[in-house]
């Protein structure tokens, strides 16, 4: 599919989407969100992508939000249904079986951080800034920033960030543990994919059976999360990563793992 608001590039079974629409700063409108769920489902299902990075075109802004233009004649029932799209198409990225990293290189304010956040982690440029402005508008976030920034940081300073709409630099995210590290602007891109292309010469299977694990174990009592861990693990040893990842290690060589 061609996508009028998305540039893909893969190389290295890294794929690098980019929301393109600097001209508004990268807001997402409805066109946008339909594209990007497009793209989720197309990636989770190519073969050749081991990782995903997702970045924002120009140098100002990440994702600056969701368009306010489009949003500002919306009513009650039109809001409540653009809402429910968000969540649905965020919730695709989160949910997907392969990680996915958010390289934010400037403002991810609003429907921006709430995509970061559906994000396994988060890379920043110096230059950053992230946030949550929608009580300024007299609304609030809706594409799931309540439910994921308070599981993230806690509800103390998911309520400081939501209920004052500030922006925090992204040097004060990282110490609240929703970035996990800050570059040079430069840097940011590059340093991002090094761990992407680090990250798809693993045994991808075993990574997304980690994910699975970290994200439906959160949700368990601990004892439970520990039973679905051994499940797991179990099933991981009847995959060929497995056998050709102990096998690499015997034989004291790279391990050729092919994703089944």
């Amino acid at each position: 599919m061609e996508f009028k608001n998305l540039l893909l590039e893969i190389s290295e079974s890294v794929a690098v989407l980019t929301v393109n629409r600097p001209q508004s700063l990268n807001a997402l409108n409805s066109e946008l969100l339909n594209e990007l769920e497009c793209a989720f489902y197309q990636l989770e299902l190519d073969p050749e992508v081991k990782v995903l990075v997702v970045t924002g075109a120009g140098e100002k802004a990440f994702v600056a939000g969701a368009d306010i233009k489009e949003m500002a004649t919306m009513t009650p029932p039109d809001a409540h249904r653009f809402a429910l799209k968000g969540q649905r198409v965020l919730l695709a990225l989160e949910k997907m079986k392969k990680p996915v990293i958010a390289a934010v290189n400037g403002y991810a304010l609003g429907g921006g951080l709430e995509l970061a956040l559906a994000c396994d982690f988060l890379y920043a440029s110096e230059s950053a800034k992230l946030g949550f402005p929608e009580v300024t508008l007299g609304i609030m976030p809706g594409f799931g920033g309540t439910q994921n920034l308070a599981r993230l940081i806690g509800p103390k300073r998911a309520n400081e960030l939501i209920f004052s709409g500030k922006m925090i630099p992204a040097q004060k995210a990282e110490g609240w543990g929703v970035v996990n590290e800050v570059f040079p602007a430069q840097e940011l891109l590059a340093k991002t994919l090094e761990c992407a292309r680090a990250i798809a010469s693993q045994g991808t299977i075993g990574i997304g059976y980690a994910k699975d694990a970290i994200a439906h174990g959160l949700d368990m009592a601990k004892e439970d999360g520990f039973r679905y861990e051994a499940a797991l693990f179990g099933v991981l040893f009847g995959t060929a990563d497995q056998k050709e990842g102990m096998a690499a290690f015997v034989e004291k060589r790279k391990a050729n793992f092919r994703s089944n």
